[in-house]
């Protein structure tokens, strides 16, 4: 029987496409094994965000081939989208494939040998249709992240990524449902709603419906628990969404707000389509209206042109907000990206320093934001043990608690409380043993 091995970079959305191509593996034959273990086959799932994702892909491709030298290796994603030529002069690169058509994957593997070389990479921008690739099996997991929109119009100037994913397409409503059924038979409690820009669903389809008709369309799946959303910008929450979103009592009370910066000349220079106090006001009315919810974003320094007096804005509108987590990225130039050649590019020793300003201040507002719930009761789904006997899990408004089990509670909900806070998640203990399924209400 052969093996096969993943490695995958990036987002939400190369992890679903991981998984749904290595199911389609398993349904030929295959076995999964991990991604530094020997294998007939290895893929790499790439991402080309930063410099640094690039850069471990080539060293991956080059390690795995020492592991077995008559291995196929086949590199997919993004950076082989918008850098095929480049991935393909790698001498140990069998296969180049894009961000589309990975339902032929295994085909063209079982076409070639060691020696060969094909790239089957095409013009993404030329592709309509939203390509349906899903999962089915619970692989030990609990939490399943949907795929249900791919590409983007926003074109940031930072960001390669609607280059790589091209112009947007929707995935059927009634596929992403169909999907969800089959992993809430399987033991799927919780779905994370993901996409390369999912505000943007619905757009390019001839009927009227956007993303408050796949939400409404998930939260009546019975086994489904959770409707969670992965990231999505301020402007999608307008008064009458959240009028709406109020009454969906399967959806969280957690939003992954992408923000990027605190100074509206930056955010401007961005291309973000907002401005801070735009986002302020978004961050004060879902406060207001949705009790316990929790907000987490992304930020990044060293942006061209970005000041010290602009990084100082940032840091006190963050600091005003006090958002409980943040992902923060050092700006990297991407070749074809209008920010590439900007002038007043920051240098590296500026863009650690106030990176690592933020990462102290969102350990700050991570304890400051969990305190209020030091020994209140909180559904947690429990997904992972670690080798302490720790099981860890997220609670509905996505703060990571760890509870010591002698009982395996993995895809479990059950209520704990807080009784100590670390960096970045809270050491918890049973509020009381019984199993809950109570439905969030927001």
């Amino acid at each position: 029987m052969k093996k096969v091995a993943f490695y995958t970079l990036g987002c939400k959305v190369n992890q679903y496409e991981t998984e749904a191509m290595l199911e389609m593996f398993e349904k030929k034959g295959y076995t999964n094994v991990g991604s530094e273990e020997y294998a007939d086959v290895y893929v790499i799932n790439t991402c080309t965000v930063t410099h640094m994702s690039d850069r471990k892909s080539r060293q991956y491709i080059r390690r795995v081939k020492k592991k077995n030298p008559k291995s196929i290796i086949a590199v997919v994603g993004c950076y082989s989208q918008v850098s095929p030529e480049e991935i393909l002069e790698i001498e140990d690169v069998n296969l180049v494939m894009g961000t589309n058509d990975r339902r032929t994957i295994v085909d063209r593997i079982e076409e070639l040998d060691s020696n060969s070389k094909l790239s089957t990479v095409d013009d993404i921008m030329k592709v309509r249709e939203f390509e349906s690739i899903e999962i089915s099996q619970n692989n030990g997991k609990t939490r399943a992240f949907i795929k249900i929109q791919d590409g983007c119009d926003r074109y940031c100037t930072y960001c390669i990524i609607p280059y790589a994913r091209g112009r947007i397409r929707s995935r059927n409503i009634d596929e992403i449902r169909e999907e969800i059924i089959t992993l809430a038979n399987n033991g799927y409690k919780e779905v994370v709603l993901t996409g390369i820009h999912v505000a943007s669903y619905g757009k390019d389809l001839k009927e009227d419906i956007g993303i408050l008709d796949v939400i409404k369309a998930v939260n009546d799946i019975d086994g489904i628990e959770r409707i969670r959303l992965s990231s999505v910008e301020p402007v999608l929450f307008t008064d009458e969404f959240i009028d709406e979103i109020c009454k969906i009592d399967k959806l969280v009370p957690h939003f992954h707000l992408s923000l990027q910066s605190g100074t509206d000349s930056t955010l401007k220079r961005m291309n973000r389509r907002y401005t801070a106090a735009e986002y302020k006001r978004t961050v004060d009315t879902l406060r207001d209206r949705i009790k316990d919810v929790m907000l987490t974003t992304d930020v990044i320094v060293g942006f061209p042109g970005e000041t010290n007096e602009d990084f100082s804005e940032t840091l006190r509108f963050l600091k005003e907000i006090k958002l409980m987590h943040m992902h923060v990225f050092k700006y990297s130039p991407r070749k074809g990206t209008p920010a590439a050649s900007m002038k007043d590019q920051v240098d590296p020793q500026a863009k650690q320093f106030r990176s690592d300003a933020l990462l102290n201040l969102s350990k700050k507002n991570f304890k400051e934001n969990t305190e209020k719930y030091i020994g209140r009761p909180l559904n947690v789904l429990f997904e992972e043990v670690d080798k302490e006997g720790y099981y860890e899990g997220l609670s509905d408004n996505y703060i990571r608690i760890k509870v010591k089990s002698d009982k395996d509670i993995r895809g479990q909900i059950l209520e704990a409380k807080i009784v100590d806070i670390r960096d970045d998640y809270c050491i918890g203990e049973y509020y009381n043993r019984r199993y809950v399924t109570v439905k969030n209400k927001l």
